[in-house]
């Protein structure tokens, strides 16, 4: 019986760990005696890793004046914090495999979860929120727990997805009828077996809910709207089938107005394609 998001992830050896360089980076960036070189040393160890860092730091994400052709330089004008997130966001694209293709593709997914990053980007940029590319990586990470379940709960999954089409219900509705909890909550609880930040653990469980957030309640909210515009302007597919409805004390608390959506989606699309190609989204299938 999966009574719970840890019995699901219980035994799920392909995911129960990021990448060792990951936990040397996080350390590394954590430590007051390691030095921007030594933080650089480490990402130019995974040349693949080294080279997708580039790409993305010399897009339309960052639009630098003069191309960045060194790891230490990205480092030195990005900062170690923001790069680590972009590494974290960069790395869990090749984490999850073998998707059967009649839930989703991963290369739709992964425009639905780059798009939702953009978006929660942009928001935290207006909202002058320090170190904006953890929301792009909450962004990225907000439906993970989506593919836990098309990969380990699949005929459950094909139950929800038919509850959803007979009964006109949001994905992750069907999900708590059937399995009694959703793909957020999942998410949540990989964050945690990850040992990821407290606030990206809450964040991607309560991002259909930011009411109950209760420790980063206006980061929720931000990854909660960027979600929504993620939906609206139609950038790939997590499964979803609906648009997801909009939490009013979550619009408010953010403090925007009806403008702020039309400028996030101006950027958002002027950003995206230069950011599928950068993190080689393109390449899943």
């Amino acid at each position: 019986m999966l009574t719970s998001p840890r019995d699901l992830l219980r035994g799920y050896v392909e995911i129960s760990s990021l990448p060792k360089i990951h936990a040397r980076l996080d350390e590394a960036i954590n430590n007051p005696r390691k030095s921007m070189a030594d933080i650089s040393k480490i990402i130019r160890e995974d040349a693949g890793l080294s080279a997708r860092l580039l790409r993305i730091v010399n897009s339309v994400f960052y639009s630098f004046p003069s191309k960045v052709e060194t790891i230490t330089h990205a480092v030195t004008i990005v900062g170690t914090q923001q790069l680590g997130a972009l590494a974290l966001a960069t790395s869990v694209i090749d984490l999850f495999k073998g998707i059967p293709k009649e839930f989703v593709t991963m290369e739709s997914f992964w425009r639905h979860s780059v798009g939702c990053g953009l978006a929660a980007r942009t928001l935290a940029t207006l909202r002058r929120e320090p170190n904006v590319e953890r929301f792009f990586v909450a962004g990225m990470m907000h439906d993970i727990g989506r593919l836990v379940l098309f990969t380990k709960a699949q005929e459950l999954s094909q139950e929800t997805i038919l509850r959803c089409t007979q009964e006109k219900l949001m994905l992750f509705d069907a999900e708590r009828e059937v399995i009694g909890y959703t793909h957020a909550a999942i998410g949540g609880a990989l964050m945690e077996l990850w040992k990821l930040p407290v606030s990206l653990e809450e964040v991607v469980r309560c991002h259909h809910d930011p009411g109950t957030a209760v420790q980063y309640p206006v980061e929720a909210a931000i990854i909660h709207v960027a979600d929504i515009i993620a939906h609206v302007m139609q950038l790939g597919s997590s499964g979803e089938q609906f648009v997801p409805p909009l939490d009013r004390p979550a619009w408010k608390l953010l403090g925007f107005t009806e403008g702020i959506l039309r400028s996030t989606m101006k950027t958002v699309e002027q950003q995206y394609d230069d950011a599928i190609d950068s993190l080689g989204v393109k390449k899943r299938s």
